[in-house]
């Protein structure tokens, strides 16, 4: 009896480590952490999921939101170090950063981040770092404020940015060189976190002529804040994130398609998923027509007694009218 169990005993042995050799490996775990949770952000990471799942790679995701917090992003970043992550995305400045300075050897691509270089995530542009590599956010602002121009007569313009994040820091230096160059006033206030956000603009309202908000997580976080303080002033806001745009009362917005974003993040992924190295892929930056936005709110426009020019409502991708949002193909 004894020695028939030994056998039986040594028969299943020997068909799990056969079974254990022809099993299906697990799927890649794809760490994913954002600054904050809102419409660009949100399709980034939608982006990048779809773009992998279209593509046919069979991954987990662990998604994470530092909710705006350096010490949350901190620590997202050693929790994916423990998770062993084969990829880990930074979607924004912050949290991009905080992989990078945690995981040493894991690949990390960063997605929706302005000055990669400035932001000490890369060396240079033109190719990747040993394991970071992704996609920049770099929005054109002077072009931006020159569309604004065309709507509204801008002798003083008002700006909000995050002193604690680079990507804001850094747009905050181009808007302020941008007005310089179209001879208006700049005027700028600072804020740490999105409740500050408020206040920040009753500070400037009645000193400026227009707001510019930029794709400053933060700010654009808290863009109920933005509109009700200025639409309360009759102030036209010009954002550069469509993507919040539909939702509050700004003039316009333009920017970037940021699910478009995603899905390029994702192609980078699945490149270092097959085996791609970070260092052999430059940093990729948004430059088709077809991957910018312009919304128009002409029920904004309305209430503010300003006329928009027939070649921009013609020229927008989403025009906002009556209440409701008309996207054209």
């Amino acid at each position: 009896m004894k020695r028939r169990i030994s056998l039986a005993s040594a028969v299943l042995a020997v068909a799990l480590s056969v079974s254990s050799v022809f099993a299906a490996p697990a799927p890649p775990l794809i760490g994913v952490s954002k600054i904050v949770s809102h419409p660009a952000l949100d399709a980034v990471e939608k982006g990048l999921q779809d773009e992998l799942a279209s593509l046919k790679v069979n991954a987990q995701f662990d998604l994470q939101n530092a909710n705006g917090d350096s010490n949350t992003a901190a620590s997202i970043a050693n929790k994916f170090k423990s998770e062993n992550v084969a990829v880990a995305v930074g979607i924004a400045t912050p949290t991009a950063q905080a992989l990078v300075n945690t995981l040493k050897t894991t690949p990390v691509v960063f997605s929706a981040v302005t000055d990669p270089v400035k932001a000490g995530l890369v060396k240079s542009v033109s190719k990747g770092s040993k394991h970071v590599t992704g996609v920049s956010d770099m929005t054109p602002v002077k072009q931006q404020i020159e569309l604004l121009l065309k709507m509204k007569k801008v002798k003083r313009l008002g700006h909000i940015y995050t002193s604690s994040e680079e990507n804001a820091v850094v747009l905050a230096g181009v808007v302020k060189q941008a007005c310089k160059d179209l001879h208006i006033e700049f005027v700028e206030t600072t804020v740490s976190k999105s409740s500050e956000v408020k206040e920040a603009m009753q500070s400037i309202i009645r000193r400026v002529d227009a707001v510019y908000i930029s794709t400053d997580n933060t700010v654009v976080s808290a863009m109920s804040a933005v509109t009700d303080v200025a639409m309360k002033n009759k102030v036209p806001v010009m954002s550069a994130d469509p993507s919040s745009a539909e939702k509050f009362p700004v003039l316009a917005a333009w920017g970037f398609d940021y699910y478009k974003m995603g899905r390029v993040t994702g192609k980078m992924v699945a490149e270092i998923l097959k085996g791609k190295h970070p260092e052999q892929m430059p940093t990729r930056f948004m430059t088709k027509a077809s991957d910018v936005d312009l919304l128009i709110n002409l029920d904004v426009a309305k209430k503010l007694g300003l006329t928009v020019p027939q070649d921009l409502v013609k020229s927008a991708n989403k025009v906002v009218q009556n209440g409701k949002v008309v996207a054209k193909k």
